[in-house]
């Protein structure tokens, strides 16, 4: 960035834009879980912002990211912190160690003790413990005032203690929920199998795992979690961090398990440095090394700023780079028909893993690299686990160098190939594609569509190989070649195929036409959008003949969905399809619909815990076949909690806000004693 004027109204301009930049991208990163731009991309933009502050204070706006630790939470019951939950202050040179480490010995003397530790790349977690049980674990939040609770998903991480063996009055510690890899690479292996998005990362997945509701998705994502300070007590004193260390290892927690302990400057550089060369040999990601002093007396004389301790700072250590040749490049069709092109070079270690493969996105984003085969590449992690192309190194380019262009047909069907309007995008319209098959009839077989239990996606890979299955239809055949299936063994003994097929007709007789519609994959939608159609025009066949200016009427169903609805509807292969499943005997008619009531009407009802003989699906049925609206949390506009058991906080925010709470028999007794009055 240019050196700006200190009366320059375009430099303000430029500063205040770099606000509302930062300001976006930690909304996407606290609450969303969800960032578009990596770590080390986000901290240069806050080293340019911190640079402008410095030079002109004057300018400092009330909003500005450095003048927040975190972002406020907003979501589930929020929980007041008795101890602050700091970040760190960011370096990203042995001259800045130097610095921080100069000026701690310049206050303290030669006697002063740094422990350099791993910067664990997760989410933060602080764990309360009363007479030594666990009574609440809180995420960071603003990190000033108030965070979430997330007691419920924390029980469920299998490093989490419930019972500190050796108890005192109070103790809150606070620690890093982090992935594996391996467990990052299996949660986003089952998601692509079932059709649905992945997690850019270990870190944006277990803080989405953390935050979100269902605890057995908690448990079934395998977090970890590292312990790395004691942040209160009281009936226990410590005077070192290492004390504190040794207390929690006794009682079974898990701190963080690479530390080293220092006196000097070139002692605590070697120190990030061994960690920084280690990282390739440790099981999860890291984006730094903490340096802290040891002493809590001397912590404590040095105090914090309103968003940082004094006393530690954490550096960052530059994104791995490496060179490699691009040796071809894959083209892939997924369960969208969305083509994909992927980059295969020769293999190189990054982050301790070795690759050989990276996205390109599409055409548009290898036309900004330049990029062709032969190509000398630059790959990088940039602390995800997946890796990127960077750029090309133009000066090493082959002598018969050509710019790469994808193919204009579908690598697996051969069907022409067409960009997506208002995208880069390339896609098979082809419905019959086996691209899309595999991950089309995962969708269809799930629990928000036609719920078939017991179709797993290795069943589905088996069946579809042997070709059994060659399209959604050839699924309610699968009963006229039962003996053959148990023959071969397809999918096991004779009492294994006979529950998959009792499974496919109980699920038959069961779905209703909004299963099935939310199940053939038409483009945007899914369950809530296919209840909104059948809710708007009655049946699959309303549907099927409407125009595009009619379905675009319909509650959330805006001109692109109107349109994908109306062109599949039209579409020769799918017409045959609907025939198919028509003469399968599924339902394109809800029963349901026909005959609900309006007890319901108006109110929006929340469902939390195991209802006794009711799955959570049929409780949605009934509550919206009476009129009423489900929705996903409590606010002050939720009109009641339907409650079971083993509820979680849900029940805690409806009492806290005055939500009616009520159990399913109540519900049942108010429905059906209003419709005895009417």
């Amino acid at each position: 960035m240019e050196q700006i004027s200190l009366f320059s109204d375009d430099g303000r301009e430029e500063y205040l834009d770099l606000v509302k930049q930062l300001n976006y991208h930690a909304e996407r990163y606290y609450n969303d879980d969800a960032p578009e731009i990596s770590d080390y991309d986000y901290d240069m933009l806050m080293g340019k912002l911190k640079k402008l502050e410095k030079e002109h204070p004057e300018w400092i706006a009330q909003d500005s990211p450095t003048r927040r630790v975190g972002w406020k939470a907003t979501k589930g019951v929020l929980v007041k912190h008795n101890v602050p939950m700091l970040s760190l202050q960011d370096v990203f040179s042995r001259e800045e160690v130097d610095e921080f480490v100069d000026s701690v010995i310049a206050e303290f003397g030669d006697e002063a003790e740094f422990l350099v530790e791993t910067k664990i790349d997760g989410l933060s977690m602080a764990l309360r413990y009363e007479e030594g049980e666990l009574k609440l674990a809180i995420t960071r939040g603003d990190g000033i005032n108030e965070g979430e609770d997330v007691t419920m998903n924390a029980r469920m991480i299998k490093d989490v203690v419930r019972t500190l063996p050796e108890p005192v009055p109070y103790i809150e510690i606070r620690g890093e929920v982090y992935m594996t890899r391996q467990a990052f690479e299996e949660v986003n292996r089952r998601a692509e199998e079932e059709g649905k998005k992945t997690f850019a990362n270990p870190r944006n997945c277990a803080a989405g795992t953390l935050r979100q509701i269902d605890t057995r998705i908690t448990k079934e994502r395998n977090l970890s979690l590292f312990i790395f300070n004691v942040q209160e007590t009281r009936g226990i004193e410590f005077k070192t961090h290492l004390e504190g260390y040794e207390y929690l290892k006794r009682n079974g927690v898990k701190v963080i398990e690479k530390y080293y302990k220092c006196k000097t400057k070139e002692e605590v550089w070697d120190a990030i440095c061994r960690i920084g060369d280690a990282r390739g040999e440790l099981a999860y990601d890291i984006d730094g090394a903490v340096v802290k002093l040891n002493n809590l007396a001397e912590r404590s004389k040095l105090g914090n700023t309103i968003k940082f301790p004094r006393w530690a700072i954490a550096y960052k250590y530059p994104p791995e780079v490496k060179q490699t040749r691009l040796l071809s490049v894959e083209v892939n069709t997924g369960r969208t028909g969305r083509v994909t092109p992927v980059a295969v070079f020769e293999p190189i270690s990054l982050c301790g893993t070795m690759v050989s493969r990276a996205t390109l996105h599409n055409q548009d984003f290898i036309d900004q690299l330049g990029l062709g085969i032969g190509d000398t590449i630059l790959v990088y992690k940039s602390g995800e686990i997946i890796p990127k192309v960077k750029g090309v190194v133009r000066g090493e380019r082959p002598d018969n160098w050509q710019p790469y262009k994808m193919p204009d047909s579908c690598p697996c069907c051969g069907h022409k190939l067409v960009r997506e309007e208002g995208t880069a995008d390339l896609k098979c319209v082809n419905y019959s594609c086996p691209g899309t098959l595999i991950n089309r009839i995962v969708n269809f077989v799930s629990r928000d569509c036609m719920d078939i239990k017991g179709f797993g996606t290795e069943y589905i890979r088996k069946l579809t190989e042997l070709g059994y299955i060659k399209d959604i239809a050839d699924i309610f055949d699968l009963k006229d070649r039962r003996d053959e299936l148990c023959e071969g063994k397809v999918i096991g003994l004779a009492k294994n195929t006979d529950k998959l097929l009792n499974a496919i007709e109980s699920a038959k007789e069961q779905s209703g036409a909004v299963k099935v519609l939310a199940g053939l994959g038409i483009p945007n939608v899914g369950k809530a959008t296919a209840k909104e159609l059948i809710r708007t025009f009655g049946s699959i066949d309303a549907i099927a003949a409407s125009s595009i200016e009619d379905l675009a009427l319909a509650s959330d169903i805006g001109q692109i969905s109107a349109s994908a609805i109306y062109e599949f509807f039209r579409n020769e292969d799918n017409i045959r399809l609907i025939e198919r499943l028509r003469s399968a005997g599924l339902r394109f008619e809800d029963e349901a619909s026909a005959k609900s009531s309006s007890v319901l009407e108006g109110l929006r009802i929340c469902i939390t815990g195991t209802l006794p003989g009711m799955s959570r699906s049929e409780a949605e049925g009934y509550i919206e076949s009476n009129g009423g609206k489900v929705v996903s949390s409590v606010s002050g506009k939720t009109s009641m909690l339907l409650m079971g058991e083993d509820a979680g906080s849900k029940e805690r925010k409806a009492r806290e806000l005055g939500v009616k709470i009520v159990s399913l028999d109540e519900l049942r007794n108010m429905v059906e004693g209003n419709e005895n009055q009417e």
